[in-house]
């Protein structure tokens, strides 16, 4: 049976996509006293001289740096609370919604969110982004028999975030379905055709990639307050140079801006492709009665 594809997936990178700085600079070093440069510095040279992924280097220097005063899980999410965004965040998670007409919502037409991060997932799961995200992806510890965290179980790098589009596509959010399992594209629940994806830079090339091969939506943003340019430029560098993505705008999410009006502009034409859909399969579905 066909499913609904009724679903428009937003999903979104996290740093320096809804927030202007890295998830730790705000909550794990000032709380811990790890100075930022240094830890950073560290994560480079692990990947420079020591061939690490730059995912694993500073989940690596997390241990290091807390080797003597390890958290638990449940410590890092409280430290979640005290993650900052960009303007009109969160607020756009529920004003979207507000876009979409009668007809749309007659025909089952929603909006859902979704974050795909190569930092930390129990941060963003104490964050207060997390009640209005369908589900939030990321880098994870397990813990210890002290219950402390220690070895990775998961981690994200900017190529393995098309799997989880894969898996937003197909419905299969949980670690243990296999994303790999071949499915009709008839079948599943969020088709590429409906789905936006919002980044920042190189590391989301895969992901834009992904967007324009499969006939999805993408914007890459920047921060517009950077007196340097350095994150417009990363931007202008992937539209004009590398026709990665065909949209760049300001991170600003608040109502009437240039990035909320692409995104707007998306979602209602994603919807209506939806109803012109529902409709032709009503008439191809309906056979007229004979005339005598």
């Amino acid at each position: 049976m066909a499913a609904l594809q009724t679903t428009i997936g937003i999903i979104y990178d996290y740093d320096q996509t809804l927030s202007p700085t890295y998830m730790q600079d705000e909550t794990l070093f000032p709380h811990f006293g790890i100075n930022p440069g240094q830890f950073w510095k560290r994560s480079r040279e692990l990947v420079d001289q020591e061939g690490y992924d730059g995912e694993l280097a500073y989940l690596k220097c997390m241990l290091d740096y807390l080797e003597m005063d390890r958290p638990s899980n449940e410590e890092l999410r409280v430290l979640g609370a005290k993650l900052r965004y960009y303007k009109g965040v969160p607020e756009i998670f529920n004003e979207m919604n507000g876009i979409l007409s009668n007809q749309h919502r007659l025909l089952g037409i929603k909006i859902e969110h979704y974050i795909i991060s190569s930092g930390l997932k129990i941060l963003l799961d104490g964050s207060s982004l997390a009640p209005f995200v369908k589900r939030i992806f990321g880098c994870e510890f397990g813990q210890d028999k002290d219950g402390r965290i220690s070895f990775p179980k998961r981690v994200i790098s900017h190529t393995t975030k098309t799997q989880y589009i894969f898996r937003i596509n197909k419905g299969m959010l949980e670690p243990h379905e296999d994303v790999n399992d071949h499915m009709d594209p008839e079948l599943r629940p969020i088709p590429f055709e409906n789905m936006i994806y919002v980044g920042d830079g190189p590391t989301d090339v895969p992901c834009f990639t992904l967007m324009k091969r499969y006939g999805g939506h993408a914007i890459a943003v920047y921060n517009p307050d950077e007196t340097n340019r350095a994150s417009f430029r990363k931007c202008y560098q992937l539209s004009a140079l590398a026709d990665r993505v065909k949209h760049i705008a300001p991170a600003d999410y608040r109502s009437g801006s240039h990035l909320r009006l692409l995104l707007e502009e998306m979602v209602l034409s994603i919807a209506d492709n939806i109803v012109r859909r529902k409709k032709l399969e009503i008439e191809e579905g309906t056979v007229s009665a004979p005339h005598f």
